[in-house]
């Protein structure tokens, strides 16, 4: 769990709801989750952003903090996702 100083600093992932629309071709914000760790059904916007200014973007579940997906850019332009912390889409 996260204590009250890094809560303060978080942001919701509707932050990153534009990248996520270039990556994903699609809005994903409204989109149905699981998290991978505690099962938590919820869209994908209310997972938690705890940095945005590190070399990549890494989105937590709201409930038990476990780390659901992490978008890194590459030199290219493209984005090397991992996603195994959650289940998009269902």
């Amino acid at each position: 769990m996260t204590d009250l100083a890094d809560e303060a600093l978080t942001l919701d992932a509707n932050a990153v709801a534009g990248l996520l629309e270039e990556i994903y071709g699609t809005d994903m914000t409204a989109r149905m989750s699981e998290c991978g760790h505690c099962g938590n059904k919820a869209q994908v916007g209310t997972m938690r952003v705890y940095d945005m200014t590190g070399p990549g973007i890494v989105l937590r579940c709201s409930v038990c903090t476990g780390i659901t997906l992490m978008l890194v850019p590459q030199r290219d332009g493209s984005y090397l996702i991992e996603a195994s912390g959650t289940v998009l889409g269902i």
